[in-house]
């Protein structure tokens, strides 16, 4: 009876029921998501109000109801503030340049190791490269404040070897910078390493068979199959970076300059921390942040429309 009485049910009948079910079932993984959800809201949203103190006088005792509207002018003296010029132009320097490293130098270790027949070897490489990224910033720079002191390990070694005279890396200003560069790149190469890794065990091996058939050499392999095979997650890696051009790693900078190399050295986001928290210059530190914050949430948008168009990545 009951298989009769579901044959005479018309379809429509039981499609609308399976949708139903469909619709309540997602409300199980809504749940598990919602307290994520409300500590973003409330870490993340509520305190986005203090971006009125970017268009007031901001004063402490009179708050954000009570503190008079200024409009544009903390943005106008920002504009008209040379130091903050080269400001920019210190977070830009550092930005891309780390971002050019970070995709160039990985790119290269992975088809270097990747050459590796030895698997204990190719595994024990890989894991001392990745090592240094599980590593903060204030660990870190505690150890290169002291290897690259003056009187510190490279400089005894230079002065030992070469006769090179100490170099003061931390406090010239060019150095400075060439510090800043070369050791985030040596922190973050080994993570974007392990990713170009993931994405050459993906490229079908029928393709070397073919080729060392043909009579092709391992450069012709590398130079004909894995680098196209390649170029799609380097375009991903490098749109995604695209979106962080103008952070140029707070904690790092944060933890390794001084006043004496303040013009070659400082960032946006230390110049904030300063102006807003050393200084007690709320709204024009606001001005600043909400200006970088602006220019970044415009190439975010850039880079995942470039990704989507070259690569076909999308997250939405």
């Amino acid at each position: 009876m009951k298989a009769t009485a579901l044959q005479n049910t018309p379809p429509g009948l039981t499609q609308s029921k399976g949708k139903k079910k469909s619709k309540r079932q997602p409300w199980s993984l809504h749940l598990m998501v919602l307290p994520a959800v409300v500590l973003v809201f409330v870490f993340a949203y509520i305190p986005m109000t203090g971006i009125s103190m970017a268009f007031q006088d901001y004063s402490a005792r009179l708050g954000f109801l009570g503190s008079p509207w200024v409009g544009l002018k903390h943005f106008r003296s920002m504009f008209e503030n040379e130091y903050f010029i080269q400001i920019t132009w210190n977070t830009l320097l550092f930005a891309c340049s780390k971002m050019a490293l970070n995709l160039i130098i990985p790119f290269l270790f992975a088809l270097l190791l990747n050459e590796v027949r030895h698997m204990g070897l190719k595994r024990g490489i890989q894991t001392l490269v990745y090592l240094p990224h599980f590593l903060s910033w204030v660990t870190l720079s505690g150890i290169l404040i002291d290897v690259l002191a003056q009187t510190g390990l490279l400089n005894q070694f230079l002065s030992n070897v070469f006769g090179i005279k100490p170099i003061f890396f931390l406090g010239d200003g060019f150095w400075f910078r060439m510090t800043i560069i070369f050791s985030d790149v040596w922190k973050e190469f080994g993570f974007n390493t392990i990713v170009i890794l993931a994405a050459l065990s993906g490229i079908n091996p029928s393709l070397y068979e073919a080729a060392e058939v043909d009579g092709a050499t391992r450069l012709k392999q590398t130079l004909h199959i894995t680098i196209p095979a390649l170029i799609p997650i380097m375009i991903v890696i490098a749109t995604l970076a695209l979106g962080n051009v103008l952070n140029a790693n707070f904690d790092q900078v944060f933890n390794l300059y001084s006043p004496l190399i303040y013009q070659q050295g400082d960032i946006i986001d230390t110049f904030v921390y300063r102006e807003g928290l050393l200084s007690g210059q709320f709204s024009f530190a606001t001005a600043v942040g909400l200006f970088k914050s602006g220019i970044s949430l415009v190439l975010i948008i850039i880079s995942y429309r470039l990704a989507y168009k070259f690569a076909g990545y999308r997250i939405f």
